[in-house]
């Protein structure tokens, strides 16, 4: 019958007379103090984690439409290349010098200009440096949403248990999470 009860009394709501307030010291009054904090505090870690979350999303999109970018640039570069070595080719083998030189002077022009091979090659690399950063960032990103989603469980853990030493690690927690953050924006190591 005592369980019974103690479960019962999970569910029902006890109201004290208006105005009396609960004891010092008592699980009442601790559950008050840490409901008091904790909905803010909830709504930060969540705030941060939403940014967060946001950045990661930005990351993975700067890696994936790089990468898109960089193949496609690869892709103009090779067929440059190809259309090189058959004006080459083609300058080399025919018995016509006026057409042998327009031919080579085309094979050339395909080296210079904004969308010459020189340029298609560097523009390649730089996507690939873009993407490379990001890819190194991505990982820290990860790991400080996994720790504010944490800050946020031990928090909500702390308002169940009415736990202050559970309230104060979510702060850890999420201090650490905001460490990753940082450390996923400036790559200090």
């Amino acid at each position: 019958m005592a369980v019974h009860d103690t479960v019962l009394g999970m569910f029902r709501k006890e109201d004290k007379p208006n105005g009396e307030k609960p004891e010092p010291g008592s699980r009442a009054e601790k559950e008050g103090k840490i409901k008091s904090k904790a909905g803010l505090v909830i709504n930060i870690f969540a705030l941060l984690l939403a940014v967060n979350a946001w950045y990661g999303g930005k990351l993975s999109s700067t890696i994936m439409n790089d990468t898109i970018a960089a193949n496609d640039t690869y892709n103009f570069f090779q067929a440059k290349s190809i259309k090189q070595t058959e004006y080459q080719l083609a300058s080399e083998t025919v018995l016509d010098p006026v057409k042998a030189k327009k031919w080579a002077e085309k094979a050339a022009s395909y080296d210079e200009g904004p969308e010459g091979k020189v340029a298609l090659l560097a523009k390649a690399k730089e996507l690939e440096a873009e993407r490379d950063i990001a890819k190194k960032r991505s990982p820290w990103i990860g790991y400080a949403n996994t720790g504010y989603q944490l800050a946020i469980v031990v928090l909500s853990a702390s308002i169940l248990s009415v736990s202050m030493p559970l309230f104060f690690l979510s702060f850890g927690v999420a201090g650490l999470s905001l460490l990753l953050t940082l450390q996923g924006l400036f790559l200090f190591f």
